[in-house]
């Protein structure tokens, strides 16, 4: 199987579904923007130490996936075709679990802080900034076409969540948070 198909040449690429739609389509650039904090995230992967969090982070991953299938194949094409993996309760549930086990083992937040320290700690505030723009994009997708609104609830989680160990990778290597 070749890489390419020339397909996209003219601007255009297709949907799970098959649909045709412009490359600068808004669901493209909300699922593609979940590419590019994917692909963040196995830099982060590269850097952190903790093989739990390692661990939690490659399902992450495999979630992004889920998502990414979730935002290229229409709600309305599905109920003439196959079911699609969707984003769930249990994949929301996941993050939330893991915000509340890894927030209470770090020192209380009163003020903002920069988003910097750490190598690993930088490249998850980087993740988490991604994630902020991908909710952004799939709000405003989600403002236009129907579309499952847990996309969005998971992505407010995530970067909810990348915050949190980017607070932990600096707690743990004794790297003091910079307030604003």
């Amino acid at each position: 199987m070749k890489i390419y198909s020339k397909t996209g040449d003219e601007g255009k690429t297709c949907l799970a579904s098959g649909k045709k739609v412009w490359k600068n389509d808004i669901r493209v650039e909300g699922y593609g923007t979940v590419d590019e904090l994917n692909s963040i995230l196995g830099l982060v992967i590269c850097e952190i130490k903790d093989k739990r969090i390692k661990k939690i982070l490659l399902k992450i991953q495999n979630d992004l996936f889920t998502l990414c299938l979730d935002l290229a194949y229409p709600i309305e094409d599905e109920k003439k075709n196959k079911k699609v993996s969707r984003v769930t309760d249990g994949m929301i549930n996941y993050i939330e679990n893991n915000i509340d086990e890894y927030e209470s083992r770090l020192p209380k937040l009163e003020t903002f802080i920069l988003p910097n320290g750490s190598k690993g700690a930088s490249f998850l505030h980087l993740a988490r900034s991604v994630c902020r723009r991908a909710e952004r994009k799939v709000v405003a997708l989600a403002r236009k076409i129907s579309l499952n609104k847990k996309c969005i609830v998971y992505l407010n989680r995530l970067s909810d969540f990348l915050f949190v160990l980017s607070r932990n990778e600096n707690y743990k290597s004794h790297t003091p948070e910079i307030k604003w």
